[in-house]
């Protein structure tokens, strides 16, 4: 059985409780960040397992790469704590399991993955994917599982993903683009931290698109413009990749505005929050979101998670600035048309 790689002795030295003091989503002072976490890592129950938001910052915040999050979804599903109502659970685990029946397209030995987001297929097209556009893979099959995260279901993840990883090794694919973050996170941080090794290479999309950019530089013009950068929680798992983001922006002439909510303070789409803690919560968490946007004097709103995209683009576009996805907006630099078109505004009744 797969284990987590987590070191007691590493939490009883800490003494910042950064996982817990830096929440955004729980509050707590440090003397009772330390306690009540000090119950987490003992296997008890603990207010950490009720409340927690399943955002995985906490997996950012901490300074020994410990993996705190993952363990709070160890003991929520050792003790039956549901972030979620049982029958959302229940759809999520059903309908994204292996069927055996999925989609490749003609596969390299680089590729790159659509997980099971169908908006990819839309999205990765052009100069900046020619190379590889016809290498890929989607479906159930390839699906990264890291989801199970948000309802407590580890042991979904533990049982699946080395068979994910099994099937992606089978299409003779050496080095793999991942698309979604989820993807990446779970090939670079969730496999490792349960000691699953993998045969191939996972590339974030983002150093594939700054490596696709300055070979196109000639044909680059300067976009203007203030950006939001829109940071998704699977992020938290690989904040490492985040200067990729600066560096797409800096090679397209992009402005990524100053604001609270942004880098490790970041605030989620909130709609896992919806579900699991109640409309008013995550109504909050949108708000205090999209008025840092505006008041930062944003003009474009970018994304790069589709779960994001549909949970906040009517949202953000009421608010008069234009969403944009991180693909669409490289491909504008290069004198493309976005993929993903936003809504037009919704009429108040």
């Amino acid at each position: 059985m797969l284990e987590l790689k987590f070191d007691k002795t590493k939490c009883a030295d800490c003494k910042a409780v950064s996982c817990l003091v830096k929440c955004q989503y729980m509050h707590f002072d440090r003397d009772t960040a330390r306690t009540e976490w000090q119950k987490v890592v003992n296997g008890e129950d603990s207010q950490v397992l009720h409340d927690c938001a399943t955002c995985y910052s906490c997996e950012e915040y901490c300074p020994f790469g410990n993996h705190p999050f993952y363990l709070i979804v160890e003991r929520q599903e050792e003790k039956g704590i549901l972030p979620a109502p049982r029958p959302i659970t229940t759809m999520w685990i059903n309908q994204c399991q292996p069927i055996g029946r999925f989609t490749v397209g003609k596969v390299e030995e680089k590729a790159m993955s659509f997980c099971f987001l169908p908006q990819f297929g839309i999205l990765a097209g052009g100069k900046l994917f020619e190379d590889i556009a016809w290498s890929s893979i989607f479906g159930q099959e390839f699906f990264c599982n890291a989801v199970y995260l948000h309802f407590a279901r580890m042991s979904v993840i533990r049982d699946r993903l080395p068979k994910v990883i099994e099937n992606i090794a089978k299409q003779g694919i050496k080095e793999l683009v991942c698309l979604h973050d989820e993807c990446y996170g779970t090939f670079t941080s969730l496999a490792p931290a349960y000691g699953i090794e993998l045969p191939f290479k996972p590339v974030h999309y983002y150093e594939h698109l700054y490596d696709k950019l300055k070979e196109l530089k000639d044909e680059i013009q300067p976009l203007n413009v203030k950006v939001a950068y829109f940071r998704n929680c699977s992020a938290r798992l690989i904040p490492e990749t985040d200067h990729f983001v600066d560096d797409i922006f800096g090679l397209i002439g992009v402005d990524r505005v100053q604001r609270e909510y942004d880098h490790e303070n970041a605030l989620c789409c909130a709609e896992l929050i919806r579900v699991s803690k109640g409309p008013e919560m995550a109504d909050d968490v949108q708000k205090r979101n999209l008025d840092d946007m505006l008041k930062a004097g944003a003009e474009y709103c970018v994304f790069n998670c589709p779960g994001c995209w549909d949970s906040m683009v009517e949202k953000v576009v009421k608010t008069g600035i234009k969403p944009i996805h991180m693909i669409d907006l490289c491909k504008l630099a290069i004198g493309e048309e976005q993929a993903l078109t936003p809504p037009e505004p919704a009429l108040e009744v």
